[in-house]
């Protein structure tokens, strides 16, 4: 359920007796905290939605047919049945989003290391998300075309959002062993780490000055870290326990700010 809460999501589970259905607007009786809350996605699976700057669209990633697995698109929300797809068709695609001057996008994909799906996890060890060693950051235009690759590593780079003021990106990265935070210039240029405890690192946000930074961690230790280690070391992680973060921009001043 937390993995697609920043999907186009919906405030109910529509299985429930309490909840009602009319032309995309969803309604929970138990729900008193939002209104005119309306379903944008029938199908698939739907999930990582992020505005445009302008809130007239959504970049989300979707597994429809005729792909394979998830790929990047693109909605209007006058009209969310017109979609444009905005990865390649190949590999597997996560994080999208938009650029300040909502003239680009940026996404993590697989499709450098062939147009095949990456095998899924395996989830005889629990519930487990992959963190595979070939998705790379790429940048397009509106629509697709003009593809920029921006990492280049034999490491999972993901997880990718922009600050609003110089278009820099923070981005997950497994590229010094373990899953830490980095930030680059727009055109991948000048990558900085910004976290080094062990742990994952990862959904990083920058406040809207960009002078803040906002990210889930997972902190174990004992038998724990041996076990985050061994997950990773097998291209996966268990996002049993996380907690939020912040910091300042440059990752110093870190302090947890949930013990949930």
């Amino acid at each position: 359920v937390y993995r697609f809460i920043p999907a186009i999501a919906v405030a109910a589970t529509l299985s429930s007796p309490a909840v009602s259905q009319n032309m995309g607007l969803v309604r929970n009786e138990r729900e008193t905290h939002l209104r005119d809350v309306r379903q944008l996605t029938f199908g698939g699976e739907n999930a990582e939605a992020y505005w445009s700057p302008d809130g007239s669209e959504l970049i989300f990633q979707s597994m429809r047919d005729p792909y394979g697995c998830d790929q990047i698109f693109r909605m209007t929300i006058s009209d969310p049945a017109a979609l444009t797809l905005l990865s390649t068709g190949g590999g597997r695609t996560t994080c999208g989003y938009f650029t300040a001057d909502n003239e680009r996008v940026i996404f993590s994909s697989t499709h450098g290391a062939g147009d095949q799906c990456p095998a899924p996890p395996d989830r005889s060890r629990g519930y487990v998300w992959p963190v595979y060693d070939t998705y790379q950051i790429y940048s397009a235009q509106r629509d697709g075309t003009g593809l920029v690759q921006l990492t280049d590593t034999d490491a999972y780079d993901a997880e990718a959002t922009i600050c609003s003021r110089d278009g820099s990106i923070i981005f997950t990265s497994s590229r010094d062993g373990d899953l830490d935070l980095y930030r680059m210039d727009a055109d991948g240029a000048n990558v900085k780490r910004l976290t080094d405890a062990p742990g994952y690192d990862g959904g990083a946000f920058f406040s809207p000055d960009c002078s803040k930074i906002v990210w889930r961690a997972s902190r174990p230790t004992g038998a724990l870290l041996a076990d985050y280690r061994s997950l990773l070391a097998d291209e996966l992680i268990r996002p049993g326990e996380l907690e939020l973060w912040v910091a300042d921009a440059d990752g110093s001043e870190a302090r947890q700010i949930t013990y949930l």
